[in-house]
């Protein structure tokens, strides 16, 4: 494919990544009413994968066609964009900081789960070269880290044993009446699920462009991964939040950020699975390891901005937003000159 040509397309997959993004968060937040899971436990665990599935799509067949830089770039990559995002729905909010109004137990359980994933990566890559059938030990315990953990949230959902303090501008997860009965339920199942693939076929398009890119380009597999791929693909992370935010589904756009990245994590498994070299842990550099503490240190700042709620802070924003948005921006920096 011509350098143009895949540039062209992966603007225009990554425009319907958009579009079919913006329509899924109507939809998931009716599910949310409907399943009665809630939207913080919907958000991670359902709207989260659905809108990964660019990401996975990305970082498996570039692991699978021999792009290990890219493919763990991407997956960790998309992780640290969809926490920007999150600074982005804040800034979209304009009545008082997001972390404050969409106060959730289950949230901040993701957000710990997710640096305790994070943590079992770094230590795959400077463990042992182990393997077996090419894969490596922690790719199971990710997945298996991953399932226990959300079972765990699921159960916190119904039984707290921690309550965040209801204040005048906390907005409660409270179902919608015309939610919970639909007329015609079926109809809104289907149109999820057919968002679901239109998605999917575009995250292909984009990953494979994204490839073409990498290689007919000075560009890192590392950057591109970072910053083209992984921003791309997790546009529906970026639409469906701020759609959530301005239906009022507040805690939806949360869940659906952090619940999502968790749920992102599950892309190096599946990279390592799909790679064919070894175990993909060990086909990295010094610039995947860079982008996964980056995207510890910004998850870990969340974490401290949900528990702390601050009202309102510069711009009425969130310090924590403000932070992230900094970290985020010198990281790639200094992912680009280095």
């Amino acid at each position: 494919m011509e350098l143009q040509t895949s540039i062209v397309l992966f603007i225009v997959s990554t425009i319907i990544i958009g579009i079919a993004g913006t329509m899924l968060a109507k939809e998931a937040d009716r599910l949310a009413d409907i399943t009665g899971l809630g939207e913080a436990l919907f958000g991670a665990v359902f709207l989260g994968g659905i809108t990964s599935l660019p990401g996975i799509i990305t970082s498996v067949v570039a692991a699978y066609n021999g792009h290990p830089q890219l493919a763990i770039s991407n997956a960790i990559g998309g992780i640290a964009a969809q926490t920007l995002f999150l600074s982005i729905a804040d800034i979209s909010y304009r009545k008082i900081n997001l972390e404050h109004a969409a106060a959730s137990f289950a949230n901040l359980m993701q957000g710990v789960l997710l640096l305790g994933l994070l943590a079992l990566i770094l230590l795959g890559i400077s463990g042992p070269d182990t393997t077996f059938f090419h894969i490596h030990p922690i790719s199971f315990l990710l997945i298996l880290f991953y399932i226990l953990g959300t079972k765990m949230i699921s159960k916190a959902k119904d039984y707290p044993m921690w309550l965040p303090r209801m204040t005048r501008q906390t907005v409660e997860d409270v179902p919608d009446k015309e939610n919970i009965q639909p007329r015609y339920p079926y109809l809104i199942y289907i149109k999820f699920i057919v968002l679901a693939a239109i998605v999917t076929v575009a995250g292909y398009f984009v990953a494979r462009t994204g490839m073409v890119i990498s290689d007919k380009t000075n560009l890192s597999e590392g950057f591109v991964g970072m910053l083209l791929t992984a921003i791309a693909t997790s546009l529906p992370e970026l639409v469906v939040s701020i759609a959530a935010v301005r239906q009022k589904a507040l805690t939806l756009a949360v869940g659906n950020i952090i619940g999502g990245n968790s749920f992102d994590i599950l892309f190096v498994a599946f990279a390592d699975i799909a790679y064919n070299d070894g175990s993909i842990l060990h086909a990295v550099s010094q610039n995947q390891i860079f982008i996964i503490s980056l995207t510890m240190l910004l998850t870990a700042t969340l974490i401290l901005g949900l528990l702390h709620r601050e009202k309102q802070g510069i711009g009425k924003i969130g310090w924590e937003s403000l932070l992230i948005i900094v970290f985020y921006l010198a990281g790639n920096l200094w992912l680009f000159f280095a």
